[in-house]
């Protein structure tokens, strides 16, 4: 019924426009648009709505995930921008320098000024 309906990825944020200037700042995103109750992006076709809530931060997995051709390189960018990575040591997955290989496939992650936790993915 739903397969070939659009459909927007939420994001929650506790503080809006410290939301929009992070995802401005850090990733170079700039919305579609934008009211007091939250921000629009379309990243490649992916919609993304910012929406205001008091529960931002509180999910303990990744929200939403960005393709890397090169996460090495992006992973340097993004620190030039302050960008700090998570670090996990966990059965099965542990970081180095806040990326982890699975075979061909790097993965990382940083939580926003929210605290959701975004990844980054090179090799899917």
């Amino acid at each position: 019924m739903f397969a070939n309906r659009h459909a927007t990825a939420m994001l929650p944020a506790k503080d809006l426009k410290r939301a929009i200037a992070w995802y401005e700042d850090k990733l170079g995103l700039r919305p579609v648009r934008q009211d007091e109750y939250g921000a629009a992006y379309n990243l490649g076709g992916t919609d993304i709505f910012l929406y205001v809530t008091d529960f931002a931060g509180t999910a303990q997995h990744t929200l939403l995930s960005f393709d890397s051709p090169d996460l090495v390189a992006d992973m340097a960018e993004l620190r030039s921008k302050g960008v700090v990575f998570e670090e996990y040591d966990l059965p099965g997955l542990k970081t180095v320098n806040g990326l982890v290989e699975f075979g061909p496939v790097k993965n990382a992650w940083v939580k926003d000024s929210e605290g959701n936790i975004l990844g980054f993915v090179e090799g899917m």
